[in-house]
Order: C-alpha cells, then structure tokens, then sequence
C-alpha cells in the first residue's frame, strides 16, 4: 500500500526545533503566545498609542510634531515658507518620510477644507477633501503657515506648561502634549483606525464648545444640549436632529448622525443645483451612485449630472457644485427624496470618541471630555503659574541683594576698587554687604551708568510689584476658583478671536425618521406583455408595439415557455435550475420589441455559473401557490407568501426541495387539475386542493404517485375539459395512487412544464 505523501505543514511540524531547511533558513519552533506577546502585542500598542487614537489635546503624535516643528520655525509670524521645506525639518522629531508628513500637513491646511478650524495657511493647490479628483500637488510646489488660531495651541509652552521628552534619536526634546487654551478635541474632526478599536470624532461649532466648557465647569449639572446645539461640518450640510436629540451621543460617545445635502432648484432651467454634501462622501461617489441608478433605470426623471465645482472668479475660492437636469415635468421634491434615500446626497456620520486619557483609550461622551480637558488645562494654568512664580521669586531675590547694596553704593564701589584680582569681587561683596552668591553675581554685573537715584528708586517700586505679584500667584495655586477662572477667561477671548458662524444647518424632526427603502420608487403603471422563453431571454412589450408586429423573433433552437398579459408594476419571480429564485421587477427591465431577442435573464439578474431560469412567477400580493412536481412521484405545494421579504433581496436561496429531479413547477392562484404520466404510461388526474400547503420552501412534498422500479414521473399538464373521454377513470379517492393505463381513444401528445 502506497503512503501518503506529508504536506509541506505536516512536514515542518515534525523537525527538530532549529532546524535548517534549504532555501528557507533556520525554522524555530515557538509557541503562538509567545509570538503574540513578543511581536503582534508591541505593535498593536505602538499603533494605539503613538498613531491612531488622539490625545486629549486634540492631536495625534504625527499632528503634534508637524505642528510643534512649524512653531519653532517661526511660522506663526511671517511670510509662508515651501511645504517641503517643512517636512524635511519635521522628519527631526517623525521618521516616516516626507510623504506622509506632507499629507498630514494637506489635511490640517486651510485650503483643503477638511477641518472646521484650520491650522495651516495654505498657498497653491492642497487638494479638497470633498473631490477625489482633485489632488493637492507637489510639496515643491505649495507654501505654508500657521493660522492664527494656531496660537492658542503653543500658549505659553515654554513656560513648564507640558511636559518634554527626547525625540527618536535624542538629539532634540518635543512636547508629548500641546497646552491647548480651547477644547481642540471636539473643534475638529478626527478620524483613526488603530488595532482592534478606531476613533472617530465629529466637529463641533468653537463658540458652542467654549460656551459648553464655561457652563460646566460653573455648574457640573449643566444641561450640555442647551449650549451644544449639534455637531458642526467643514462641508456644511442639513444635520437631521432626532427627537431624542443627540443627548446618546453627548452621554456615551457613541452613535450616528445623519447629513442632508444642501440643494436649489432652477424653475427657468429646469435643474437642481447641489452646494453642500455630507461630510463623509465626495462629489465622484455622489455622481458615481446617481450614474448607475440612471444606467439601470431606477432614476428615470433624470437628464444629466455632472461636476461644476469651480473657483468664483470674484474671491478666488472653489465653490463645490453638483448640477442635475430633470427631464420635463419631473417633481424636484420627489426627485430629491429618492436621491437622499439612495445615494450619498444624504450620509451618516458613525461617531466613536475614543481617546487616549493618561495613555488608556476611553470612549467618552462630550461631557466626559470636555471635564477631562478642564483638569487637563487647570494643570496647565498651575503649572504655568509654578513657573511664573519661580521667576518672580528668583527676580525679588535678585532684588533684595540689589536693595542692599544701593543703601551704600560708595562702600559697594569702594569694595570694588580695591579688589585686587576680578574673582574675588563677588566674595568680597558677600561679605561687604551679607548677600549670597546668586545674588552678589548680579550686582557685579550692574554697569556704572545705572548707579543713580532713578534706578534706584525704579528698583525698590519693582520690588513692591514683585511682592504682590508674588502674592498673587500664590493664591492662585491655593484657589482651585481662580484657577478656573482663568481657563474661562481665556476661553471666552478664543470664541471671540476666532469664533465663527456654524456651517452646518440643524433640521429638528417632530418624529423618528423612517427606516430607508433605497428601492422605493414611483413605478410607471402601463399595460404590457410579457414573453419569457425556454433559453432564458425575457421581453417587455407595449400593447402598442405588440399590434404592429407580433412574429417573436427567438436564438435558433429557442422557443417560448410562457407569456402573461399584466402591467408594468408587478414582481417578478424567476426560479432557477440550482433550486434558487432571483426576484425583481417588470419595471427593472426596458421596454422592447418583438424583433428583438430581449434580456437574457440569467446575465441580468447575475445567476451562478451554470445556473438557468426555468420559470417565471408575476405577482402582486404574492397569493396563491407554487406547485413542484419530481421524478419521484411527489408533490410540494408551497404558499407563494413564502418568497415575500422585508427587504429589497434580489436572491432567495432554497426556493424548493433538490431531494429529486424536477419535472415540473406551476404558479396557480387557487386549487386546480392537473394530469400526471409516468414513464410506464399511467396516467393520474391529480386535484392540488387534496394536498396541504406548506411555508417551509424546501418541503419535499407529499407521495401522489406510487412508481414501481425504476420508472418516474415524466410529464405534468393543466387539466382541460375534453382532454379525455373518461376523466374519472384517471382519479382517485385517496392518495398516492398508480393512476390508470390510458384509453386508446385518449393517447395524444402530452406536454411537459418545466
């Protein structure tokens, strides 16, 4: 007996461990625990922590060092330098290239338009984020800035506000958060996919935010909805406000928002103009979608769409413009219903606000970040105000030495003169006057033009200043009020700086919006025929056409299975030979001719390989049944309300039993006959009423006919009268039965279905 040969798995399992294999190096055995730990779990948690998920000051660590290289550029002043300039001095403190440095410097741009409060003056072209199209050019090509409001992010930064930390190579120190004087976190959109979690963070309006801020931290109670209206989009927009309002998404971080397009239309012209699309889409994804439905006949009432985005000759700005001509006597409103429920003109906005709190990602709601970002910016004031109050403390000092010294400015002078060698003047001014080190150094070095009575006295009042000062700043750090006092301050001078009107309007709904149908659609209803052959092709014909030519023209050996006089507005079931039904409707497909060979349905509906249609169902309320004759004598009856759905599925696997070969299959609106013949020839005449209706869709059906060896059913036919001389004799009282060997005066040409 030949052995079977190992797989290449099989054999690498049974070496040694380090073993050497040829081609393949050195194979060591370890345990998939170990290999997580040691190399998937640092990895997960650098992408979580120095990547993906924003800190509470808003940024990400790719942010931060562009932001914070710009800043000791000197580029909050001043005229706009190259971008590649920029990324090449950011590539110091992010080792990633310059290419993603520049991409992320294009996102925070102002000419972008991707965040609601820029921080990045831009000059050239940095592309848009509502166009895919329209890219942002070459960092050789373009210049930047900081924007004013950057400002606010580095305020007194060099004052111990933050803490610092080496760069990668520990040439250079970069701040490991920004003192950010205004909630950044929930100003500009942020979006990052770590591993195993994602952020996903929504604009709000800044004067709201900052009026948010100030209220809770005067009352923690606050109602958050009464000053945070909703969320707020660079791209504008209808935001769709619920009843409930969004008090899910302040309290837990989580949920959905919807965004409607902003659109006019035309009466003279007879178009709509779109000016303003979700946040989450693009103008080539809005077109794209509209293009199908058009192509595929679901949009009817519409002409043309095209892009009119361009620059307004009068400002120099682009001005995003989607253009849609409607056919004449279209209903605009309708028309933009339809759109909203089947396109991205109307998107949602999944929002998941986690961020990293002291390096552990939290999901927090707007009122979780907006007190995390209060004790964050009240370390920020203390420790700035540690810092001021250390150098107020060193200045009187220094005073206090100088205080003593200008009482005898002749014995200072004269200590001074008679000092032989220059090191020994600060000691012998220690001793002269009982002032320290620090103290005597300063003195040392006052120049001779400042011994008059004017410095004198300007000192002696600054050290009264620097008492008070002093005094003050150390009530500061005992008042965790005037601490906070601070923060709204200066929270209420950043809304009037740089506050702005909101860009997204707010539409209040009285009533929980309706689940979208994205197929829902007005259905023309008109007359027609509809033809349906052994091959699978499919044809729509008007009664009109039908009256001018009917001679159907067919592929050479095809012929028709079935025709049905109906309307435009009914289903269509189309059951294959794989046992599944594909459905749709007469209205998906266009109207035709009879010179035509029509649709091919299997290519239309996208069917399997191999797979064909091999009968047709039309119906409006799906009443009545579907019957399934097979080989083995059985018949399934099964209700036709057992291929309805809720939703819009185009394919329904398990339409029937494939226990047996199908002979037949019939869609009867109530009970009828039909007369079954076996390949012996018995033929029964079989009333459907005798069998109970299933729901189950692969029943296997219920014995008729009993069929000895190896004979089958062969051939189903609807009864009609006169189809045999002696109908009784083919029936039965009880089922299943043989049947009756037909008369000779009624063996004729049978049919088959199916």
């Amino acid at each position: 007996m030949a052995r079977k040969k190992k797989t290449d798995v099989e054999a690498v399992a049974e070496l040694p461990s380090n073993a050497h294999i040829a081609g393949a190096g050195f194979v060591e055995d370890q345990s998939i625990v170990r290999t997580l730990e040691e190399n998937y779990m640092p990895y997960a948690m650098s992408v979580i922590m120095s990547r993906a998920i924003p800190e509470i000051d808003g940024f990400k660590p790719s942010h931060r060092k562009l932001l914070y290289t710009m800043y000791k550029m000197g580029l909050l002043k001043g005229n706009l330098i190259k971008s590649a300039n920029i990324a090449g001095q950011t590539m110091r403190l992010n080792p990633h290239g310059d290419a993603a440095i520049y991409d992320t410097m294009v996102r925070l741009s102002r000419g972008n338009e991707s965040l609601l409060h820029p921080y990045v003056e831009s000059k050239g072209n940095f592309g848009k984020a509502y166009s895919t199209d329209i890219e942002c050019a070459a960092s050789r090509y373009t210049e930047a800035k900081l924007m004013p409001i950057a400002g606010e992010l580095f305020s007194d930064i060099d004052k111990d506000t933050v803490d610092f930390v080496d760069n990668y190579d520990a040439t250079m120190k970069e701040p490991t958060l920004l003192p950010v004087t205004f909630p950044s976190i929930l100003v500009n959109n942020n979006l990052g996919i770590a591993v195993g979690m994602a952020s996903n963070i929504c604009s709000f309006n800044l004067q709201e935010v900052c009026d948010t801020a100030i209220a809770l931290m005067k009352d923690p109670d606050h109602d958050v909805t009464t000053t945070l209206s909703a969320p707020d989009f660079p791209g504008g927009g209808i935001i769709l406000c619920p009843p409930e309002g969004f008090g899910q998404i302040y309290e837990t971080g989580r949920g959905s928002i919807r965004i409607r397009s902003v659109w006019h239309y035309d009466k003279s012209n007879n178009y709509i103009d779109v000016t303003e699309i979700p946040y989450t889409t693009t103008i080539e994804a809005i077109i794209g979608k509209v293009t199908e439905l058009v192509k595929a006949g679901k949009l009817k009432e519409i002409n043309d769409i095209r892009n009119e985005t361009g620059i307004d000759k009068k400002t120099g700005t682009t001005n995003l413009k989607i253009t849609i001509d409607l056919k004449r006597g279209t209903d605009h409103e309708k028309l933009m219903q339809k759109l909203f429920a089947s396109t991205p003109l109307e998107d949602s906005f999944g929002c998941n606000f986690n961020v990293l709190i002291a390096g552990v990602p939290q999901v927090l709601g707007v009122r979780r970040l907006l007190e995390e970002w209060t004790a964050f910016r009240m370390e920020c004031v203390r420790r700035r105000t540690y810092y001021d109050l250390s150098k107020a403390r060193e200045k009187l000092h220094l005073y206090k030495g100088l205080q003593k010294i200008l009482l005898d400015i002749d014995k200072a002078v004269a200590i001074v003169r008679a000092t032989e060698e220059e090191a020994e003047v600060v000691p012998n001014l220690m001793i002269g006057f009982g002032i320290d080190q620090i103290q005597a150094e300063y003195v040392a070095e006052i120049k001779l033009r400042h011994f008059n009575r004017e410095y004198i006295l300007k000192r002696i009042a600054d050290i009264e200043e620097l008492e008070r000062l002093i005094a003050d700043l150390e009530d500061i750090l005992q008042s965790r009020n005037r601490v906070k006092r601070i923060i709204v301050d200066e929270l209420k001078e950043v809304a009037k700086k740089h506050g702005k009107p909101r860009r997204s309007q707010v539409l209040y709904l009285t009533e929980a919006p309706k689940k979208i149908e994205r197929e829902e659609e007005e259905i023309p209803n008109y007359p027609c025929t509809l033809f349906f052959s052994e091959g699978g092709y499919f044809k729509k014909i008007q009664p009109n056409s039908l009256r001018m030519n009917n001679d159907q023209k067919y592929k050479e050996g095809d012929k028709l299975r079935q025709s049905v006089e109906t309307t435009n507005d009914v289903e269509l079931l189309f059951f294959s030979s794989a046992g599944n039904v594909y459905k749709t409707r007469a209205n998906d497909f266009a109207d035709t001719k009879a010179s035509l060979l029509g649709d091919y349905v299997p290519g239309t509906l996208d069917f399997d390989a191999g797979e064909n249609a091999i009968y047709m169902v039309t119906t409006r309320d799906y009443s009545g049944y579907m019957l399934f004759f097979f080989e083995n004598g059985k018949v399934a009856k099964v209700e036709l309300s057992a291929y309805a759905t809720q939703t819009r599925r185009r394919k329904l696997v398990g339409a029937y039993s494939d226990k047996s070969p199908l002979v037949a299959v019939v869609h009867v609106p109530m009970d009828a006959e039909f007369m079954l013949t076996s390949t012996s020839g018995r033929r029964l005449l079989l009333h459907t009423g005798a069998i109970a209706p299933k729901t189950t869709r692969t029943t296997i059906g219920v014995q008729v006919m009993t069929l000895k060896g190896s004979h089958r059913l062969a051939s189903v036919e609807p009864y009609r009268d006169g189809m045999v001389l002696k109908p009784a004799r083919y029936r039965t009282k009880s089922l299943p039965a043989a049947g009756a060997m037909p008369l000779a005066e009624d063996i004729g040409e049978q049919l088959t279905l199916g």
